[in-house]
């Protein structure tokens, strides 16, 4: 009798512990995205480069009619900013930017505080082709290296020949190849060969 009173006793307990971990996992899994959660939390204000395509959101305080929410990098790399006209964006920081626009408002208003927040960083990808499980575009949105590279991809095929990888890169208007042999770098051989990725790189899979 006793022993049966212990056996219910326990699986009364893990019951109930289990269900209290799925209302806290319900809980945390349906809790609202944190406000104001960007993309932008990843990096530094004076480390990040704009590029073409990218989404700003430019914030001055208390001042509402220079305030966007969502502004266009364009192909040419500027953007259009009320009474500034046109701002140099691609190439720069978003420090730099803020700065810029903060000297050029002070023509029209006392002290301007400007914030700008990168929303989307289209310009911020990269490209993995071949004999891999998900072939496609992908945002960099950190530091990447080439084995996260693959691992974001899925891994190999069984068809890949994991020692001719190629990385296409432009650099300067030029064309570079860059050929990276994974066995090398899993084996220990050549952990150089690990590189990291930059916006616009190619990676092909033979």
């Amino acid at each position: 009798m006793k022993r049966f009173l212990f056996i219910c006793s326990f699986c009364l307990s893990f019951i109930l512990v289990f269900n209290t971990h799925q209302i806290c996992y319900g809980a945390e899994k349906n809790k609202p995205a944190e406000a104001g959660k960007k993309w932008s939390r990843w990096v530094s204000l004076d480390s990040y480069k704009i590029g073409s395509s990218d989404i700003l959101e430019i914030v001055t305080w208390k001042e509402p009619d220079f305030t966007r929410e969502e502004v266009l990098v364009r192909i040419d790399g500027k953007i259009s900013f009320p009474l500034l006209g046109d701002v140099q964006a691609s190439g720069r920081t978003p420090l730099q930017v803020k700065n810029e626009i903060e000297a050029g408002l002070k023509d029209f208003i006392a002290s301007p505080t400007v914030t700008v927040t990168v929303r989307s960083p289209a310009s911020q990808k990269f490209y993995i082709l071949g004999e891999v499980t998900k072939t496609g575009e992908y945002i960099l949105m950190k530091d990447l290296t080439v084995l996260q590279a693959f691992a974001l991809a899925g891994g190999f095929t069984k068809w890949a020949s994991k020692k001719e990888i190629i990385l296409l890169r432009n650099e300067d208007g030029k064309d570079k190849i860059i050929r990276v042999n994974y066995k090398k770098i899993v084996q220990g051989k050549d952990f150089f060969q690990n590189i990291h990725i930059k916006p616009g790189d190619t990676i092909i899979v033979p």
